[in-house]
């Protein structure tokens, strides 16, 4: 199963924020445990949402909010994406991680094709069909 971990810093999303280098080391140390147990699939620590952009619909009209969000209450600082058993032992990885007072990381399990009835996985097989090549 492959889980998805959000790093949720428990910073002012509003200000500019940088890890120091104590915080960086731990965090390398647990990304290289992650690594060695053979479970790391990918991770990434994301830039502020100074840096970032929202597109939001609202029926026909798409909108684009460029950063920082006023009403943003957490934000995400980056994230791992794990391959393990089950939901307990991606939460036991998540324990392990290195954090601050305040900082929070959510566990979610990613969807397999095979989550989903026949009918969605049919379609989503004709999205992934290369279209057919004609001969001239």
């Amino acid at each position: 199963m492959r889980f998805m971990m959000f790093m949720y810093p428990g910073i002012d999303p509003t200000e500019d924020w940088e890890p120091d280098a104590e915080a960086v080391g731990a965090m390398s140390k647990y990304n290289e445990e992650l690594t060695q147990a053979g479970v790391l699939l990918a991770l990434d620590g994301l830039q502020p949402p100074q840096e970032g952009a929202r597109v939001r619909r609202s029926g026909s009209e798409v909108t684009v909010t460029d950063g920082p969000f006023a009403e943003a209450k957490e934000v995400v600082g980056g994230y791992w994406t794990i391959q393990v058993g089950s939901k307990a032992e991606a939460v036991e990885w998540a324990r392990r991680c290195p954090m601050n007072e305040g900082d929070m990381i959510e566990v979610r399990r990613v969807y397999e094709m095979s989550d989903f009835p026949e009918d969605v996985q049919q379609a989503a097989e004709l999205s992934q069909t290369p279209p057919e090549q004609t001969s001239a």
